[in-house]
Order: C-alpha cells, then structure tokens, then sequence
C-alpha cells in the first residue's frame, strides 16, 4: 500500500530552488541537478518543526543519538560495525572530496565520466588531476586497469572512486571492488570512496558494499564519504560524514578542516537523525517509485532515433548517450526544446546527458515526450 504521495507535484518554481531556477521563466522542464521533485519524509519534517520550536539555533554538535543512529543504519543495512571515533562529520561530500586531496599528499586519479567535483576539486585543492576513460563494453560500464596502468604518474597518491557510480549508475561488485583493491596496493594508493548513492540501489539482484568493508586490507588508506542527503532528499540541510578507520589518515583529514570547514549546521544534524532512524518507509516506497521511472526513461529512450543508454542499477540518474543525434550540444538541444539535462561535457563526455528521474510521473512524461519530439526534429 502506498503512504507517500509521489506523483503530486510540488511547484518549485521562483522560489529558493537550484533546480527550478536555472531556467528562469522559461518553459524549461529540470532534470538536471541530483535532488528529487518529492518531499521529504514526513518525519524529517516533524523533526525539524520541532527543532525550530525550541526556538534556540546556536552552534551545535552532533549529538549521541546522531552517531547511535548512523552507527545503527550502517550495521543494518551493510553489516558495518563502525566505531564512532572513525566518524568526521562534514556539511557536504563535496567537503570531503577536497579534504581527501589535501589530505593526502600526491597526485590524483580518478575514471571519467565522473561527477563533475571529481575534475574541479583537485586542482582546487593544488593536486595534479590524471582521467582515465571508463569501458563500455557489451552495454556494461567498467574498469580499463591496462589504461589506469598507464595513466599513473611516480607521484600518483590517491584514486578518487564514484560507488555506486554517478553518472554511469553501476553499482560495483565484489570482484570489481577486489581489482581495485589489488591495483590501490600495489601502487600505494589512498582511496576516497564517494558512497553518498550507497542507499538507493535499483536493481534489486545486487547490494551496495562498503569499500572499506569488502576490502578490509584496503580499510587503513580509505576515506568512505556518506550522507543522507540523496537518499532521503534533504541536500539542502548539508550534513555528510567520513568514516576513516587508520587514526593518522583521520588526523591528517581533520587537520585539512582547521579554519575552513564550518560545523554542520544544526538543522542538518537533525534532519539526518530523523532520516537514519524513521526513514526506512518512505526510502523503500521511493525505490519503487525510481524503479518505474527508470524502466519508463529506458523504453522511452530505446525508442528514440539517436539515442541509447545502459540499464541504471543505482542512483535515480539515466546516462544517455546523444551522439547519434550527430549534435555539437546535444544537452543545449534538449534545453531549446523544453528539458533540461546535464551536459556530458561537465562529466568528462562530451555527446553524452544525464537525466534526473526523480519527480512525478507527469513530469517525466512530459519531459519524455519533449525529448521524442527533438530527437524527430534533429532526425
């Protein structure tokens, strides 16, 4: 039985949204940005009411019941026991993508396409940036270690991993997981395991595994970045968490953080406590509800001249590959026809778009038809 109502539409526009607000007046439908066009469980909502009500919004701490309830959900979800001292909490994975890279003193290297922080964040932080391409072989996403082999410089320090992968919606399996850990040893490397899709695995035959977990050899050079924030769309209230097991590795994290990162905010301490502990519900009626807009975004594309993708296993985002349309920008295509997509170019992929499916069923309907009617006119 459904509690939650996904399908009704929540007008976001000319209001405080990123999404909606790209486009201005324009009759530009958004499905671009990875945050989703449904509320947010009722009770983070009441969570937060009820924080306001208290009426006091100093600088807060997270609290005991915060770190039980994050301890909670990782050991009952993937069978992690974490021990709290391993926890750094933070007000954004991109946060921690930066700390990682001042942490850890070297080169980068990470697979393209890739969320697009993975190419910005680096440089930002005084890293030297190496890509190597993804494979895309017999309609799967995968690793090209010969490649990675290559790209590696004497200086290469740190792999930064997308997992399950944004935009490219694999969820990696544990022999994957087992390469990549041989290839990490081998040649020194840190890993920073970007996990934040970790919860919203679609394909029901495959389950997400911890990096640090599955490759418990690998666990002393990892930093796992977390939050609730894409599972339970609440990206707003800014609240993330690393879990780095080897104390120095953790000093050298936190020791990055001085003078820089704020503390989470205090409504997002909140937020997240009541999305680990009373969320469950609502998270498994919005897999469902993913899980149909994934199988309608991949009939329609299928369908569209032009146009093709890879079956999305996690994560509510649909990488299409547009150079069929045989287009310079395949994403400003889409945009003058009323959708707009994420441009493969910010991924590393230029002729590629990615998709957000995370909205009501009439607006991916409209948003589908908007697409067929501009791959016929591109035809």
């Amino acid at each position: 039985m459904t509690v939650f109502d996904f399908d009704r539409v929540i007008d976001r526009r000319h209001g405080d949204s990123l999404k909606w607000n790209r486009y201005g007046d324009r009759d530009v439908l958004p499905l671009w940005v990875a945050d989703m066009d449904f509320a947010a469980p009722p009770p983070v909502l009441e969570a937060l009411q009820q924080r306001v009500a208290h009426g006091v919004l100093g600088y807060a701490k997270p609290g005991h019941g915060l770190v039980e309830a994050a301890l909670e959900h990782l050991a009952g979800h993937y069978a992690w026991s974490v021990d709290p001292a391993w926890i750094v909490w933070l007000p954004g994975v991109v946060t921690g993508l930066s700390l990682a890279c001042r942490a850890v003193e070297g080169d980068v290297l990470t697979a393209t396409p890739v969320y697009p922080p993975f190419l910005s964040v680096p440089g930002a932080s005084g890293r030297p940036l190496v890509t190597v391409p993804l494979q895309l072989a017999n309609g799967r996403w995968g690793w090209d270690f010969a490649a990675m082999e290559a790209a590696l410089t004497p200086s290469s320090r740190l792999l930064l991993l997308c997992h399950p992968h944004n935009p490219v919606g694999r969820v990696w399996d544990v022999a994957e997981l087992a390469a990549l850990a041989e290839f990490c040893e081998r040649h020194d490397l840190f890993v920073c395991s970007d996990e934040i899709h970790c919860d919203l695995i679609l394909d029901e035959d495959y389950r997400h595994q911890p990096l640090a977990l599955a490759q418990p050899g690998l666990a002393a050079r990892c930093i796992t970045l977390m939050a609730p924030s894409k599972t339970y769309n609440i990206p707003g209230l800014a609240c993330a968490f690393a879990v780095i097991a080897d104390p120095a590795l953790r000093r050298r994290f936190t020791d990055a953080m001085r003078g820089i990162v704020p503390d989470v905010n205090v409504l997002g301490l909140a937020g997240a406590e009541a999305a680990f502990r009373h969320g469950e519900p609502w998270r498994r009626e919005v897999l469902a509800v993913l899980r149909r807009n994934r199988d309608r975004v991949q009939a329609a594309v299928d369908a569209m001249p032009g146009l093709s993708m890879t079956p999305v296993e996690a994560t509510y985002l649909a990488w299409i590959d547009a150079r069929g349309l045989g287009l310079a920008d395949p994403a400003l295509h889409f945009e003058q026809a009323g959708v707009g997509l994420s441009s493969g170019v910010d991924f590393g992929n230029p002729g590629w778009v990615r998709l957000n499916f995370a909205c009501p069923a009439s607006t991916l309907d409209l948003a589908l038809e908007r697409m067929r009617g501009a791959c016929a006119c591109s035809a």
